[in-house]
């Protein structure tokens, strides 16, 4: 059919042309349409064939701008950011301060009945250097009335295993660890006279020094291994001469709450000397004042473990023993152990 009709019209078929190829550069633009013309054989006649290729303009479609729900997520929570970090701030200082209070408190106590306390020690030291030379139940009695006086506003403390404290006129080496500056409060309340060691520095303090050196507590530098040396001398003597001596074997407070290693030398005192060991676990003094923060008093309790003593005349047992009653009473408490 489309043959006949371009014999009727005198136009000249022409062979079919290839498709153009429209690359990708020309979807882009709009194309102008192409004109072609054919000459035909006779001069009267003009074939023209108009072919026309129009390729499909590629127009960029602009798609609507998302927001993502992490983003609106964002915006919302920056834009209540301000008011809420300045909430959570305010609670944590007021979380801060009580504490803080509570330690001023706490010192002021201390500090005030330290004072009338140490005045007495001082009218009766005389007495007691002439009679009671070595263990000075006397200064000790005063120190458990000054200790007790002290926590009992503050915090609850209890005591378990009583029994098994040794009478008062039999030396003993008693070791516990160390979890905070308020463990030789709880210790004193115990009303055992026993001599603690304590570093040199602590006796300049005033009142409390005082009274330490009133009370017969040997002084250690811990740097100085002469020092450590002359401490277990006078902790033999205190021992033969009929008084006890408390050691904290770990050397310093746990700054993580874990039971540390065992140093050996109160053990070593107790085996030379034939004296039992007299395990103490003390839990919770350390979440009340954390180590390196003496200046805050949290709320919470204390407890006091006594566990039955040991003997024996091998100072690596007896270590271990007592490392283990005091570990596996701090793990039945949710401690962790070293």
């Amino acid at each position: 059919m489309g043959t006949m009709t371009r014999s009727l019209l005198g136009l000249k078929t022409l062979p079919s042309f290839a498709p153009l190829n429209c690359g990708l550069a020309s979807r882009n633009a709009v194309s102008s349409p192409v004109l072609m013309v054919a000459d035909c054989r006779s001069n009267s006649q003009v074939d023209r064939i108009l072919r026309f290729r129009c390729p499909r303009p590629g127009i960029p479609i602009r798609k609507r701008p998302t927001v993502q729900r992490d983003t609106v997520a964002r915006l919302a929570i920056a834009a209540s950011g301000p008011a809420d970090a300045a909430a959570g701030s305010v609670t944590g200082s007021e979380f801060q301060l009580v504490p803080r209070i509570k330690g001023i408190c706490f010192y002021s106590v201390t500090a005030v009945a330290a004072i009338f306390l140490f005045a007495v020690m001082v009218v009766v030291h005389p007495f007691v250097v002439l009679f009671d030379r070595y263990r000075r139940r006397a200064h000790h009695l005063i120190a458990k009335i000054w200790a007790t006086m002290t926590i009992i506003p503050f915090y609850k403390f209890e005591f378990e295993g009583m029994e098994n404290l040794p009478p008062q006129d039999i030396p003993a080496v008693y070791v516990s660890n160390h979890q905070s500056f308020l463990d030789i409060y709880t210790l004193l309340t115990l009303g055992r006279s026993f001599k603690f060691i304590s570093k040199r520095s602590i006796f300049l303090f005033p009142i409390i020094g005082w009274a330490m050196f009133l009370m017969g507590v040997i002084p250690l530098h811990r740097m100085d291994r002469r020092s450590r040396l002359d401490c277990l001398k006078r902790c033999m003597e205190f021992v033969k001469k009929g008084a006890s001596v408390f050691f904290f074997p770990e050397g310093t407070r746990s700054k993580d709450g874990m039971l540390g290693a065992f140093k050996k030398g109160a053990f070593s005192v107790a085996a030379k000397a034939g004296v039992p060991v007299v395990p103490i676990t003390l839990i919770g003094t350390g979440k009340i004042m954390p180590p390196g923060k003496d200046s805050i008093l949290n709320s919470g309790s204390v407890k006091v473990v006594i566990h039955k003593t040991l003997d024996g005349k091998d100072a690596d047992k007896l270590c271990n023993e007592t490392r283990d009653a005091i570990a596996q009473t701090l793990l039945l408490h949710g401690y962790g152990v070293h």
